[in-house]
């Protein structure tokens, strides 16, 4: 009897709510509010290999009949991560800015006839993301031209930003330091994978960053953010890219 009366009263204690003071504090977001509407647009598109000279030819010489449109970041080719992909930003104010953009393009002759004609066969695949900058991170030019960029895409395990986001943020900003390579960017996923956030990056040239890749193995600051950080991880994803011609970002 004493032992059924005993697991009676466990069971009672596991069913009955807990109080509120022996609850847990948690945080709805370590992010501040979204302040504006500005959003980028991130666009990856696969070429046909065997037309991918002519695609970028194409492109370096019909891009400004898109940027008379809307205003475009950087548009570059993947070197490492992927063959044969362009990936390119594009900002919008509003939604209602993209819509609009989106319109006119579909009723401007030049656009169809000289570029979507002769550049839509040469593709076989596109994907879209909209994306915000993250409340702590800046749009930012590298110290100079002619360098290399690096775009790290993580998929964060479902939680969100109140779960991982000081992690994140840690872990980006101990690379963002003297002797490390520039941050251009970070962005986390509106419309896309969910979960999502990217950092851009900016190096001399590949051989730059791969040195530095070797020293944040062994910088026990970025090692310790790194590993906080990767306890939120489920996968990741880096390109290394090539600036165009005709980029902005260069």
């Amino acid at each position: 009897m004493k032992m059924r009366v005993s697991a009676l009263r466990t069971a009672a204690a596991l069913l009955s709510p807990v109080t509120p003071a022996a609850q847990p504090l948690v945080r709805l977001s370590s992010y501040s509010p979204q302040e504006h509407s500005t959003f980028y647009e991130f666009r990856t598109y696969s070429v046909h290999p065997h037309l991918n000279a002519a695609f970028l030819k194409l492109t370096n010489e019909k891009i400004q009949l898109r940027t008379a449109h809307s205003q475009l970041i950087g548009y570059w080719s993947v070197e490492y991560g992927g063959l044969n992909k362009v990936f390119h930003i594009w900002k919008y104010d509003s939604y209602a800015q993209r819509a609009g953009v989106r319109s006119a393009l579909s009723k401007d002759p030049s656009w169809l006839s000289d570029y979507i004609a002769k550049a839509i066969p040469m593709l076989s695949c596109q994907e879209n993301e909209v994306t915000y900058l993250l409340p702590w991170s800046q749009l930012k030019t590298p110290p100079q031209e002619g360098g290399v960029y690096e775009l790290v895409s993580y998929m964060m395990r479902p939680g969100g930003p109140a779960v991982w986001g000081d992690a994140f943020q840690a872990a980006i900003n101990s690379h963002d330091a003297p002797g490390y390579g520039k941050l251009i960017g970070a962005f986390h996923n509106e419309f896309g994978p969910m979960n999502r956030v990217h950092a851009l990056w900016w190096f001399e040239s590949p051989d730059h960053r791969a040195g530095i890749r070797h020293k944040s193995h062994t910088d026990p600051r970025v090692v310790a953010a790194v590993r906080a950080s990767v306890a939120h991880l489920d996968s990741q994803q880096n390109l290394l890219m090539f600036p165009l011609p005709f980029s902005p970002l260069k």
